[in-house]
């Protein structure tokens, strides 16, 4: 299992648009990945899960990935977080 924390750097946090993103990107992996924002997880390829969550402006979130392409789909989030300005 791989685990990293971020921090959204987002003015208007993970709403709807990068929460898409987020779950379409987890879901190119076989890989299990969650989400996890104040002691709650969420299967990252979950729009519902992903937006139940909320989460805002300078949240610090961590990912988590486990499967056989973990490393593979770790590294593709923290690309897309980083590339669209999400989080760091």
């Amino acid at each position: 299992m791989i685990e990293k924390e971020f921090t959204v750097i987002s003015d208007t946090g993970i709403h709807a648009r990068p929460a898409t993103q987020l779950v379409q990107a987890a879901g190119r992996f076989t890989s299990d990945v969650q989400l996890e924002y104040k002691g709650r997880k969420v299967n990252l390829k979950s729009i519902m899960g992903v937006m139940s969550l909320a989460v805002g402006k300078g949240a610090n979130i961590k990912i988590s990935t486990e499967g056989n392409d973990q490393e593979a789909a770790m590294e593709h989030l923290q690309q897309m977080l980083s590339k669209e300005g999400l989080a760091e």
